[in-house]
């Protein structure tokens, strides 16, 4: 195996036969009663591998040879898989990941939650390579290499990956590797500049620059003459998300992403939170629409609804949308886009932190025929606990978190009685073990 990060001392076992995968995309194995779970392992493959951890109930490893191979197996398109930690399936065809991921998914359901859908939803995906539109790059100035580097961390380390090209980010970024870590380089604050934020929109592409120390003038005009080679926009962060503003074009500003099936456009600062796969979202967002079937007049509730992505959406049916969201900056935009898309008229927003939610908080909304829950990973659970005999008949579930999902979804069905109707997995992240679903409980 090639481009292995750093990792303690090793010992060597095997064959394993691999029997499945783990939420992770390890393969696991069993020997000397124990389970080992070994990275880069594939079911139905039997593998040398090098054990990195040890426990008395379990063992963790990598595979260092592949005895026979499994029919799912295929060739890692970036050079770097081994060493950078961002992708951890590129040795597992597309077809094949999304099926373990639909796997993931049924048995947290099943095991966590004790449900079973009664339909399996077809999976959602797309195309597996330049798909990031948006990416957290770690900066690290590394004195005994004598250079900068720009990219994810190394699998199982704080260390930065030494990589020079991304397949899963769109080539045009990929390509800039390279000359952002000759950027920083040049700049007397090389050592004060951990972060460059990566955010695509329709009609720019942003590059946000964490800054810890003021710019020289000398540091202004190499990023001014960056911006302009390359024809990317670049803002400055000094502090929290709030404080990033364009720097070079200044009126840089305006980014958007849309959504044309339902003529709606999203307005966002580069520090929000977006989905990072804009042809995905557009056919979840589809999805997640069709299964809510939102009807002139209704009363929906859109929960943790960030910018507006389903809101407005949801609003365009002549639904009465509330969006209700933790974060005062992402209601501010969340309003103005409703506004922008002449949705103003049937949207409300309030800004609430719905992990402490009470039932008089809950109440005072009145009523709502319909939800649309998009938590973030650790779920809703004490939102769903506040479903009384009077909620919606309806709820559609948006999780990037398959755990969760099935704790909430065990709520929803054995104490407020609904059915689990449906549940699908959405790949988000090709290449990677996130696995993010839908699901639709009625009662």
């Amino acid at each position: 195996m090639r481009g292995r990060s750093r990792t303690p001392r090793t010992t060597t076992v095997g064959p394993l036969q691999i029997e499945s995968l783990d939420h992770e995309g390890k393969g696991i194995a069993r020997h000397d009663g124990k389970v080992m779970f070994i990275e880069g392992a594939l079911p139905g493959e039997s593998v040398e591998a090098s054990i990195y951890r040890r426990k008395p109930a379990f063992e963790q490893g990598f595979a260092t040879r592949i005895f026979s191979e499994s029919v799912a197996r295929t060739d890692p398109q970036c050079r770097f898989f081994g060493l950078c930690g961002g992708c951890s399936l590129q040795h597992m065809d597309l077809r094949t990941q999304v099926a373990a991921k639909q796997r993931v998914l049924e048995d947290n359901l099943r095991h966590i939650g004790k449900v079973r859908p009664e339909q399996i939803l077809p999976p959602i995906h797309g195309p597996g390579w330049g798909y990031r539109h948006r990416a957290r790059l770690t900066v690290r100035n590394v004195l005994k290499k004598g250079t900068v580097l720009v990219g994810f961390h190394e699998k199982r380390s704080s260390y930065v990956a030494d990589m020079t090209s991304c397949e899963v980010l769109p080539r045009r970024l990929s390509d800039l590797l390279p000359r952002l870590r000759e950027l920083v380089g040049s700049l007397s604050i090389h050592d004060r500049l951990p972060q460059i934020e990566v955010a695509l929109a329709e009609d720019r592409d942003v590059l946000v620059l964490r800054v810890l120390e003021a710019l020289t003038p000398a540091d202004e005009q190499r990023i001014r003459a960056f911006a302009e080679a390359h024809g990317v926009s670049l803002w400055l962060q000094p502090a929290g998300p709030e404080t990033a503003q364009p720097f070079h074009p200044a009126e840089g500003g305006d980014l958007h992403y849309t959504l044309p099936e339902f003529g709606v456009s999203i307005h966002f600062k580069p520090t929000d939170f977006t989905q990072v796969n804009h042809a995905i979202n557009r056919v979840l967002v589809r999805r997640a629409l069709k299964l809510l079937d939102p009807q002139p007049d209704e009363r929906i509730a859109d929960l943790f609804c960030g910018l507006g992505n389903f809101t407005l959406p949801i609003a365009r049916s002549g639904a009465h949308v509330t969006g209700i969201e933790g974060s005062a900056g992402l209601i501010r935009r969340a309003e103005d886009n409703a506004r922008r898309n002449g949705l103003a008229g049937n949207t409300r927003f309030f800004t609430m932190d719905l992990f402490k939610i009470d039932a008089a908080q809950w109440r005072a909304f009145g009523p709502f025929d319909k939800l649309l829950i998009d938590p973030p990973r650790d779920g809703a659970m004490e939102l769903v606990k506040l479903i009384g005999a009077d909620g919606p008949r309806r709820i559609v579930y948006v999780s990037c978190s398959p755990s969760t999902l099935a704790r909430d979804a065990e709520v929803l069905v054995a104490v407020h009685g609904y059915t689990l109707r449906a549940a699908g997995v959405v790949n988000m992240f090709p290449h990677t073990a996130h696995v993010e679903s839908i699901a639709l409980f009625e009662r």
